[in-house]
């Protein structure tokens, strides 16, 4: 007597889900969106890492697609009933947050881990040095003259820059004062830091990597 052998293909077991953004419709990998939910109190919250509890609903991370889905009402749609009228300014405000403190949080690992090289004058000799940082992070209000100065040194020996963070936020990262410029040493905080910091120029348009 022959056995049937019935064969049935799976998905691969690394395909991720997917979802659409409420505002420009374009279907993305869920963690390539940002995520939002509704609060028992019936908020609606930013929820980037996916780890409040509810239905979600998704937008690019672009601000533009952010403020397209508050006009249009979608999130009432996405949850199914009708919620107070949402603020575009306070989501805004709120997405920037968050985005934020993940990285200053990330920066904070780095610093207990031995990571981190604070000061213009380090970072410079670190740049020059042959073990070279996986990062450099100059404060937004830094001065023209020093921020230029670690720029061309860390482009020239092809180190990403970033300057999406204040000289307070540097220096309480340290428990310290205000620092014009730090760098990352390479290791695992370094991908982090770049993903966290690529949402947040994602959302604010500046780049469209995510």
């Amino acid at each position: 007597m022959k056995t049937r052998v019935r064969l049935v293909i799976m998905g691969s077991r690394n395909e991720k889900p997917e979802r659409s953004c409420l505002a420009c419709r374009t279907k993305k990998r869920k963690d390539r969106l940002l995520r939002f939910v509704l609060s028992p109190d019936r908020e609606v919250l930013p929820d980037p890492d996916a780890r409040l509890p509810g239905r979600g609903a998704y937008t690019c991370y672009n601000r533009n697609c952010l403020a397209i889905a508050v006009r249009q009402r979608a999130f009432n749609r996405a949850f199914r009933e009708e919620i107070p009228v949402v603020s575009f300014d306070d989501l805004d405000i709120l997405v920037k947050k968050i985005i934020l403190e993940r990285v200053l949080g990330i920066l904070g690992l780095a610093n207990k881990a031995g990571k981190i090289i604070a000061g213009s004058s380090l970072v410079e000799e670190s740049l020059k040095s042959s073990m070279k940082p996986g990062i450099v992070i100059i404060a937004s209000d830094v001065s023209e003259a020093i921020g230029a100065k670690i720029r061309i040194l860390a482009e020239h020996n092809n180190v990403p820059v970033l300057t999406q963070l204040y000289k307070n936020d540097l220096g309480a990262i340290l428990g310290k004062a205000p620092r014009s410029a730090i760098a990352v040493k390479t290791g695992g905080f370094v991908p982090r830091i770049i993903h966290e910091i690529s949402r947040y120029r994602n959302f604010l348009g500046e780049v469209h990597d995510i």
